[in-house]
């Protein structure tokens, strides 16, 4: 299984023969700009909300590689609007795919489409590949319902917000590896802007203090799960 890192909060898993890509900004995103966008293979798009720094490059992505796109009801319409035909609309709870079953999470913060219509909910989402089980957070703040996934999952890895300031920062993160009891972490939503400007060597040597790990891809590095 493969995790590769495009910056913010884009990045693709592979697994099972498919490539799950989510949250496509690389364009627009100065630390990204050596990635070439015509390049990237997706079988899966999935989208947390509707922001311009997780969708702005969807529609050229979706185009490209006929993904099948899969987002909130309010965001998949504006996706649908923008002439991608292969979209599926989902809501909180359970949907089954032919990759298995996919649950979309409530995440705390704002959406709206990049024409400022009505974005829905913020979500986040849980995957079962290849035997594991992953937790994409999506923009979030800290947030009891984590405690919820505990209850119904045994995490191998979480993939949280970590810049603060519109999301959790690196201290929240480590709370909520206790609330879903997961060690493993993959950091994402940082550096791409002022506010979201970390330390990563301190965010990294945190996690290690609390016997917790902290993965931090470089953009476009490929890492193994």
């Amino acid at each position: 299984m493969k995790f590769t890192y495009y910056g913010q909060s884009c990045f693709c898993i592979e697994a099972d023969g498919r490539k799950f890509l989510f949250d496509p900004f690389i364009t627009h995103n100065p630390l990204a700009k050596h990635i070439d966008i015509k390049t990237i293979e997706a079988d899966y798009i999935l989208v947390s909300h509707g922001h311009a720094d997780h969708i702005a490059d969807l529609v050229e992505i979706a185009n490209n590689t006929n993904a099948h796109v899969i987002a909130i009801v309010e965001v998949a319409a504006w996706i649908r609007n923008q002439g991608v035909k292969n979209v599926t609309d989902v809501n909180f709870g359970k949907a089954k795919f032919d990759f298995g079953t996919l649950r979309t999470v409530w995440a705390v913060h704002t959406s709206a489409n990049p024409d400022d219509s009505y974005g829905g909910n913020p979500a986040g989402f849980v995957l079962e590949l290849e035997g594991k089980t992953f937790y994409f957070a999506g923009d979030t703040a800290l947030t009891w319902e984590m405690k919820i996934l505990a209850d119904l999952y045994s995490l191998d890895y979480s993939i949280l917000p970590i810049g603060g300031h519109y999301t959790m920062d690196v201290d929240d993160a480590l709370i909520a590896t206790k609330y879903l009891e997961c060690d493993k972490v993959i950091g994402v939503h940082y550096n791409t802007f002022p506010p979201i400007q970390i330390d990563t060597d301190e965010a990294v040597a945190k996690f290690k203090r609390e016997h917790k790990t902290l993965l931090l891809p470089g953009i476009g590095e490929t890492i193994e799960l």
